[in-house]
């Protein structure tokens, strides 16, 4: 019988009250939140040193952009690339070009984030994967 796992997630994003609402609804729905950052510095230490099952990058980061960040995080090196979601207030058709040309797995309206929508986009069956 296999173990279920919940889903690791990092949150980046540089507003506070987005990433502890964030943190409490997805803990709520059973994911596992190991990380929560506001610069792509902290974004690529964290994720090269918890190794989550996906990341959750917002494309406005104050200064930064989250389109970056998801470069970063894809150039770690590794086994496998780092997983990451955009996420953002912004419409996903107003980003759709470049969202379509980062190596994000896709887009996440912040007013649609839920545990079951991060699951499907990764393929999470649940199940515990051998370490």
């Amino acid at each position: 019988m296999s173990e279920v796992k919940p889903i690791r997630v990092v949150i980046v994003d540089d507003n506070p009250e987005f990433r502890d609402s964030a943190r409490r609804l997805l803990e709520h729905q059973g994911v596992r939140v190991v990380g929560l950052v506001s610069t792509s510095a902290d974004a690529v230490r964290h994720v090269q040193e918890l190794r989550p099952d996906v990341t959750l990058v917002d494309i406005e980061l104050g200064a930064e952009s989250g389109f970056d960040v998801a470069e970063a995080l894809h150039d770690i090196d590794g086994e496998a690339p780092a997983r990451v979601i955009l996420i953002s207030t912004h419409a996903e058709a107003d980003l759709a070009d470049m969202i379509e040309a980062s190596p994000a797995l896709g887009f996440l309206a912040k007013s649609a984030l839920s545990a079951s929508v991060i699951s499907a986009a990764i393929g999470h069956d649940g199940e515990s994967r051998s370490e």
